[in-house]
């Protein structure tokens, strides 16, 4: 059974596929809706979204015309960071089940702590709202998981202390380099299933000498083996692509990494990157 045809369990039982399609920074229609709809034809079975991304139509609109049934694409969306309010939050739901044309969510999460633009700023009671609002989804069977995005451990500790669902996932950016391990190990001593975004380090992370040594080794791309690397650490990645050639390069990911170099690909530490999570 290949990669595609993988999953993740969630602490309620429902299964996450390993690998998905990250939608962030798609253009609305023709771009999004290729995109995702050839993800579709490679046998991607998640689609990840959110309606600050302004492509959720298009996305739906593929989802509609890939023929493949609601029931067998996992779906992901989230609520703004700058909504806390009950009522904000189910208003953000509902626009978004309009723009995918669907009518529940296979995921729902919260996008943030905070604001982008104040992202360690107290909203603490505005998560614990929205979040029982999530909870109430859930409850209704509105949505089948629900969970965070970026959240530090104390804002994760403030939605165990007050609300009554541990996140069934959380979306933060991890990659070599990059795998922020305490967060990733208190989350997973709560049986909270981490998902990657930004799991190439938007391509920084592909000029990294020891990573072309054991992708040559391995006769993989560097992408390849940075997205194996993040599912052996028992963590789904959603890399965002929109050529046919980078799609079917994230689904082919059926090799193994010698123990050895998965070793070498984890003492490496130095962030490639230059620049915040949230630019």
């Amino acid at each position: 059974m290949g990669i595609l045809h993988e999953s993740f369990t969630l602490s309620n039982g429902i299964k996450l596929p390993k690998i998905g399609l990250g939608t962030y920074q798609l253009k609305p229609g023709e771009e999004t809706y290729y995109a995702v709809l050839e993800a579709l034809k490679l046998g991607v079975r998640h689609i990840d979204s959110a309606i600050i991304y302004r492509n959720e139509a298009s996305v739906g609109e593929a989802i509609r015309d890939s023929g493949i049934a609601r029931e067998d694409i996992f779906i992901t969306s989230k609520l703004p960071p700058h909504v806390k309010t009950r009522a904000g939050a189910l208003r953000m739901f509902e626009k978004t089940l309009k723009n995918l044309g669907v009518e529940y969510l296979d995921s729902y999460i919260i996008n943030a702590p905070g604001p982008f633009h104040d992202l360690d700023g107290d909203y603490d009671a505005g998560n614990v709202e929205a979040y029982k609002t999530l909870e109430e989804l859930y409850r209704e069977e509105r949505v089948a998981a629900i969970g965070v995005s970026q959240f530090k451990i104390k804002d994760i500790e403030n939605i165990l202390t007050h609300c009554e669902i541990v996140p069934h996932v959380q979306q933060i950016s991890y990659f070599i380099g990059h795998r922020q391990e305490a967060l990733v190990e208190y989350c997973q001593q709560k049986n909270i299933q981490i998902q990657a975004f930004s799991p190439l380090a938007k391509g920084y992370l592909f000029n990294h000498p020891i990573i072309q040594e054991v992708a040559l080794k391995l006769n993989v791309t560097p992408a390849q083996l940075a997205l194996r690397f993040i599912i052996d650490a028992g963590i789904a990645p959603i890399p965002k692509a929109s050529q046919p050639a980078h799609l079917r390069e994230n689904t082919l990911l059926d090799f193994k990494i010698d123990p050895l170099d998965y070793k070498r690909l984890q003492d490496i530490v130095n962030d490639p990157r230059q620049y915040n999570d949230d630019i």
